[in-house]
């Protein structure tokens, strides 16, 4: 190998360094291989290889636009990237960052900044944003009068705090001193075409500073998170998926289980997508086609019927299928079929936010219409639904092991209400309505924030209960291909041995050949006494912080809203009882494993 003849000669580099840069480059395709040598190249030439010819005196500074984003999914980041394309091709310098990477101290330097943001859970940062966040919002945050700024919000207007993270970053920049460019927008679900428009604005509004700073020279640089990059080894993306062939699609929870989880295997075969463990995979899927002729029947609504969705002219029954939104419900759609129908009871219940949102927690589209049915037009109904964004899943598999093939683990979304049983959308088609040999439309999303240690020496604590047991098998995998020295020790947790222990074979088979160190279960139902992954990371403290403190990366995946913030709590007390250390001081041990990505959460 390359580098290992590199060490043999008179290497600049220790042994460790070899070997961490070793494990990178196995993990990069060609094309992010070339961009990390350009950009090595260009920082060693700057550094000093050859200096730089000092401007003029008199010449002002160039000015860069630094573009930082907090994504939870990929949305804000896509976002981010396409203004980082609209800046560049103005021959303006820009420093595209996720806010994870971004040094906060340099925030004083900064002369335009835009952020990008999506908000998570109950008004939170994304997790790639909290570290800034925390800054931004400290005492050690510095005065910015120097500063000017942008702040787009990405949401979801079903939730109560809606684009908080962005209403947070735009008030906060403000208090302390930082001026506008233009208006903070706040962006729901159905976003694409707005932040377009947005970005556009912004350029128009920049384009005056720009001209004002000397002028960069032709190609300026454009520092950017080299993840983005991997996305150009194919032409398949979020915009233009890849039509996959279903291979496999089979159920791993027993008969009795109260839960529906399947293994599912899908073809990338022809589309050249490259995938890393820890990214997830984009599943556009058709709706339900009698949950479409119902909808037609109750509006009264010819499935001929011609409309307009953006610049496309095509049937009701088409745009119903395959465009819209049909199963998870938001307010924007009550406010708008309210008006269609003329709805007075509807309208009163729209006015209600906190009412409403308890009333849309449990009901579908289809629940909707049925308690309040009404005759809007063919274009009046496909004016109050969003469009449907895909949902995304955990990648189960390493491509390393399984090569032209993806796999995910995905929990069927099934429960019966109001007299009908329920159905998810994604999760549906997968499970009931695609067939081993059809199609689904697919993409992949890259996720540089939960990813494994480059140092395969590296030991790892995975918490993974129910479907968030996916990431790990492909981690599993990818360790096994790699034959990674590191330990790997696993807590997995569901209701029931006999019918909800994922992947057991494959997991008792690492134990016993030993890629897998330790594995630590909790069934829950399984006595009187409910047992969770928490429990179990208490009962192991004593060892789970020896793991911490010899390097151990801790990775978490799974339910968001409760299962991460009782392992988060665990984890605070067994670094109190077993480090000796204060609350305070606990939430900082923490706090500075994230900021060493040693503690990353693929949460949902």
């Amino acid at each position: 190998m390359l580098l290992s003849s590199l060490v043999a000669q008179a290497s600049p580099l220790s042994e460790q360094q070899v070997q961490q840069l070793q494990g990178l480059v196995s993990q990069l395709n060609p094309i992010q291989q070339a961009w990390v040598s350009g950009y090595l190249a260009a920082s060693a030439q700057l550094a000093g290889g050859a200096l730089p010819q000092q401007p003029a005196a008199s010449a002002a500074p160039a000015a860069t636009l630094t573009i930082l984003y907090g994504s939870q999914t990929g949305n804000a980041r896509h976002v981010a990237e396409q203004l980082a394309a609209q800046a560049k091709a103005k021959q303006w310098a820009v420093n595209l960052m996720d806010m994870a990477d971004y040094k906060a101290n340099q925030l004083k330097n900064e002369q335009f900044l835009t952020i990008v943001t999506s908000t998570y859970g109950e008004g939170e940062p994304p997790e790639n944003a909290e570290a800034f966040y925390k800054f931004l919002f400290s005492k050690k945050a510095p005065q910015l009068p120097q500063l000017k700024y942008a702040v787009l919000g990405l949401g979801d207007t079903s939730y109560e705090f809606f684009c908080k993270t962005a209403q947070d970053f735009d008030q906060r920049l403000a208090e302390l001193g930082a001026k506008p460019l233009q208006g903070r927008q706040d962006l729901d679900v159905d976003y694409e075409s707005a932040a377009i428009s947005w970005n556009q604005a912004l350029i128009e509004v920049l384009e005056p500073e720009f001209k004002e700073s000397a002028t960069p020279a032709s190609g300026a640089q454009v520092i950017a998170w080299p993840g983005q990059t991997a996305a150009a080894a194919s032409s398949f993306s979020k915009q233009q998926p890849f039509a996959a062939e279903l291979y496999t699609n089979q159920k791993i929870t027993g008969r009795d289980s109260s839960k529906d989880v399947r293994h599912i295997e899908i073809s990338l075969a022809g589309s050249d997508l490259s995938y890393q463990p820890g990214d997830a995979l984009g599943v556009y899927f058709d709706n339900d086609p009698a949950l479409v002729r119902e909808l037609l029947q109750i509006t009264a609504i010819a499935s001929t019927a011609p409309v307009r969705l953006g610049e496309q002219r095509l049937t009701i029954a088409e745009a119903l299928t395959c465009q819209l939104e049909l199963t998870q419900s938001y307010p924007a759609f009550v406010d708008k079929y309210a008006a269609a129908i003329g709805s007075e009871a509807l309208k009163v219940l729209a006015a209600d936010k906190t009412a409403l949102r308890d009333y849309l927690a449990v009901r579908q589209i289809i629940d909707i219409v049925r308690e309040y049915p009404g005759m809007p037009s063919a274009q009046q109904l496909v004016d109050a639904l969003r469009k449907q964004q895909p949902r995304l899943y955990s990648i189960a598999s390493s491509q390393a092991e399984v090569e032209d093939e993806v796999h995910l683990t995905v929990g069927v979304v099934r429960y019966d209400a109001f007299g009908s049983t329920h159905l998810g959308g994604a999760s549906g088609f997968l499970a009931e309505r695609l067939a081993e040999g059809d199609q689904v439309r697919v993409f992949v999303e890259k996720n540089d924030n939960f990813r494994l240690p480059v140092n395969d020496d590296t030991p790892i604590i995975m918490v993974g209960p129910g479907t968030g047991i996916a990431p790990f098998r492909a981690f599993l995998q990818e360790r096994e291909q790699r034959g990674a020295s590191g330990d790997n020790w696993l807590f997995f947790g569901n209701p029931h041995f006999t019918q909800d222990f994922l992947y057991q074979v494959e997991l008792q088979r690492y134990l016993k050949q030993g890629l897998l160190s330790r594995l630590d279960v909790a069934f829950s139902r399984d006595q009187a006494e409910k047992i969770y992954v928490q429990h179990k990371l208490l009962k192991q403290g004593s060892d789970v912080f020896a793991w911490l403190e010899r390097g151990a990366h801790l990775y978490i995946c799974g339910d968001g809203n409760r299962m991460a913030k009782d392992v988060h709590q665990a984890l605070l007390a067994i670094i109190q009882q077993h480090g000796g250390k204060s609350p305070e001081q606990a939430e900082q041990y923490l706090d500075e494993l994230k900021q060493a990505k040693r503690y990353q959460k693929d949460v949902y």
